[in-house]
């Protein structure tokens, strides 16, 4: 199993979109990026912390490339779009590949820059690259938050 991070948002959008790939055995969402021991969500969003929200992954690389994961990240996101992804505004929503290894940096950077150069963005991607560093795990009601959510309209549905 190999790990990989991804910052793009909100991070229950983020990691409904990671949990649907064949080969992610597990996510989890959190904050990493900043220069705060153990933050908490209101500390996050108050702009102190310096964290972005993030996805950590589990990932098996032999069912799921990390190129394949990075392609899930430039399509669940607007990588152009600077501290904010829709109405979500400020720098815990920035677009930021986090890098366990330096293969992972290698084709980060190459994903970004045959991104770019593509033409469907008429702007500049601002995606950040950093190596990872410390992350710390949101409360438990932000874990699978869209997947709990819709268990739950579904079983008042049924009602």
């Amino acid at each position: 199993m190999e790990k990989a991070t991804f910052a793009a948002g909100c991070f229950w959008k983020v990691e409904d979109a990671f949990r649907a790939v064949k080969g992610v055995s597990s996510t989890s969402v959190g904050y990493t990026g900043g220069h705060w021991a153990n933050p908490c969500y209101l500390d996050v969003c108050a702009r102190v912390t310096g964290h972005a929200e993030a996805v950590q992954i589990e990932y098996n690389p032999m069912q799921v490339s990390y190129e394949e994961l990075l392609e899930v990240f430039w399509n669940c996101h607007d990588p152009t779009q600077l501290n904010r992804q829709g109405p979500d505004r400020g720098e815990q929503y920035r677009s930021v590949i986090f890098f366990h290894r330096p293969e992972q940096e290698k084709a980060a950077t190459a994903s970004k820059e045959k991104l770019q150069q593509s033409g469907s963005y008429d702007k500049q991607i601002v995606t950040l690259l950093q190596p990872a560093g410390e992350f710390y795990l949101a409360e438990e009601y932000h874990q699978q938050y869209l997947s709990k959510k819709r268990r739950n309209l579904k079983g008042s549905e049924a009602s």
